[in-house]
């Protein structure tokens, strides 16, 4: 043991003094953290959400009359940020515009809609898919609303106006709708809360593939490892060295993306923090055997480097890394589930995002773990010295 953290300590302090290692340990994952969580604060943001009201823009005219105000009431109630520009330029900024046309009778749109002329309201949006499929039904609840409420107060003797609306609103209904939860809502998660673990599970991957997988490949050309042979230290002492050492230099890269992000980024990590440190581990164990078993298979430097970058860009898109898996199509997200970086990527969503406690995740650890010891394994009857 006392031969292995030898072995340990000395191949973490020689990765450490390499400037290259610094970098992408220290340097490189701030700016991914700023740069992609900044770019994707509002991608895919879930529909309705009260913390982020969606713009859109009311091209109404002007005196419109009471209804366009009620309408707009409703639409605020739907969660969207009504804006009512007056300039053509102004409107085409937004991504989202409701028309009302102006009445051909010369009235305001109001009268003409008590006065039982048909009036055109178009809704036009840019986003495509269930995002736009969801706004459209979110203005037709206040389109119609507006609508339904009008025939309710003409049936019962009132005159349409904004009063009978609060009136309405204040009546005991008559039909009751009960909600159940059909269970747990999954909301994609956005901005930092997908960057940082995504981009922390990257640069993990990355470092132990390529720095720490490199100095093994480069101790074997130079003929360090031969050296090291000839000591008393065991075979097993040395590759359980080269692991400690490449588990080490991972969770130095965690544990300083981990404070960096809480820090700068104002990152939560949820309420099972020891659990997303665990599945953290298991992941810097596995990526410490497998940087053993390519250090062992591969060739030259330019080989393993070539090997190392190709392995974290496959894995890191598969499984989730650079964007949130949910957002994708059904395949890919199954497809994740077969990738270690797909099994750590959606424990830490569960775990931060979607609110589950520790026991979801351990299966993920349970699976990184045995990855880890069936890959080490395989390292260890693969390792050689020359």
């Amino acid at each position: 043991m006392r031969a292995a953290w030898f072995v340990a300590r000395k191949d973490v302090a020689h990765l450490l003094r390499a400037r290259e290692t610094l970098v992408w340990t220290f340097v490189m994952p701030i700016v991914f953290f700023y740069f992609l969580g900044t770019v994707t604060g509002g991608f895919g943001s879930p529909r309705g959400s009260a913390a982020q009201p969606d713009p859109i823009a009311l091209d109404a005219p002007a005196n419109a009359g009471f209804l366009v105000d009620e309408l707009t009431r409703r639409l605020t109630r739907e969660n969207f940020k009504v804006e009512r520009p007056a300039a053509e330029a102004d409107l085409a900024q937004f991504g989202r515009r409701l028309v009302i046309a102006r009445p051909a009778s010369g009235k305001t749109f109001s009268d003409a809609v008590l006065a039982g002329e048909s009036q055109k309201v178009t809704f036009t949006s840019r986003s495509q898919g269930p995002s736009a499929s969801f706004d459209q039904v979110r203005v037709a609840r206040a389109v119609y609303g507006v609508v339904a409420d009008l025939a309710a107060s003409k049936s019962a003797g009132d005159a349409p106006d904004a009063a009978a609306f609060r009136r309405l609103e204040v009546m005991p209904r008559k039909i009751s709708l009960e909600v159940v939860s059909a269970g747990r809502r999954k909301e994609v998660p956005v901005g930092f809360e997908q960057t940082i673990p995504g981009t922390l599970v990257m640069f993990t991957m990355m470092i132990l593939l390529t720095s720490a997988s490199l100095l093994l490949v480069m101790e074997r050309e130079q003929g360090l490892l031969r050296r090291l042979a000839s000591t008393p230290i065991s075979r097993s002492s040395v590759v359980a060295g080269k692991w400690a050492g490449r588990v080490a230099l991972g969770l130095v890269q965690i544990a300083f993306a981990m404070v960096a992000g809480t820090l700068l980024f104002k990152m939560r990590w949820g309420p099972a923090l020891p659990m997303v440190a665990l599945v953290l581990f298991a992941w810097a164990a596995f990526n410490a055997s497998l940087g053993i078993l390519l250090g062992n298979l591969a060739r030259t430097r330019v080989q393993m480097a070539g090997i190392g970058v190709m392995s974290t860009m496959v894995l890191a898109a598969l499984g989730g890394c650079w964007w949130p898996i949910e957002i994708t199509p059904q395949w890919m997200q199954t497809a994740a589930l077969f990738v270690p970086t797909g099994w750590t990527m959606d424990a830490m969503h569960k775990l931060i995002s979607f609110g589950y406690g520790p026991v979801a995740a351990l299966p993920h650890v349970l699976g990184l773990a045995a990855a880890a010891f069936v890959v080490g394994a395989l390292g260890v009857r693969t390792f050689r010295y020359e």
